[in-house]
């Protein structure tokens, strides 16, 4: 099963594609991990990304979508034989930060017809944009250990130490400040809104409330890889 999860910053994609990475076996390609790691490898492929990033380019489509082509030749992306779609350990992966634009939307389906393979679903986080706002500007983190808390929803127990670590630096990152949010949900929408028709005229993109809980989300997933 080969999925892509679309939504805007802070709609638990990220949560959602661990849960789906550990029920159905598919593994996450986030582009910016492997742009990372072609550039550890030292491939071929890998000087050319590293090239292109010391430069401060951005990587032309060609490039994102021969990456992704070798990431899912790789055996942990490839579903076991006889598994049913949509059951525990189907295999296969969920794409996370690509596509953005309708060329490069394209330009996947082709490579994956390619490889004979094909997207099942996008899958549609739906927001409502003035509540995740909320939702990301009131988080703090641990700067020992990463753990998230929230000035209204989950507050530590002592204000301004972690109940994780017992570390007393709680900070708020600067991209969460509504301001900054506000910018990036605006990037999202410019980049995400022209790709929705593309796949909606395809017959694969379903939507589920990314605002209900996060148990309520990945129930609403599930149900979109069960009945398709």
């Amino acid at each position: 099963m080969n999925l892509i999860l679309l939504g805007p910053p802070g709609a638990g994609k990220g949560t959602q594609a661990k849960r789906l990475e550990r029920s159905h076996g598919l593994v996450q390609l986030a582009t910016g991990d492997m742009l990372r790691a072609a550039v550890a490898s030292g491939s071929g492929l890998g000087q050319r990304v590293k090239a292109i990033m010391e430069s401060g380019r951005l990587a032309p489509d060609a490039i994102m979508i021969e990456m992704i082509a070798d990431r899912i030749a790789d055996p942990d992306c490839a579903a076991p034989a006889g598994a049913a779609p949509g059951s525990a350990k189907s295999g296969g992966f969920i794409l996370d930060g690509f596509p953005r634009t309708v060329p490069q939307a394209e330009a996947l389906d082709a490579m994956l017809a390619q490889h004979g393979r094909a997207l099942d679903h996008v899958i549609l986080m739906e927001v409502d944009e003035a509540a995740l706002v909320e939702r990301i500007a009131g988080r703090f983190t641990c700067q020992n250990c990463g753990a998230s808390y929230h000035e209204r929803f989950k507050r530590p127990a002592v204000d301004g130490v972690c109940e994780v670590c017992g570390n007393a630096g709680l900070v708020h990152r600067a991209d969460d400040r509504p301001e900054a949010v506000a910018t990036r949900l605006a990037a999202y929408r410019n980049q995400t809104a022209p790709i929705l028709p593309y796949y909606r005229a395809r017959g694969v993109l379903r939507t589920v409330d990314g605002m209900a809980d996060i148990d309520d989300v990945t129930r609403q997933i599930n149900a979109v890889l069960r009945d398709g």
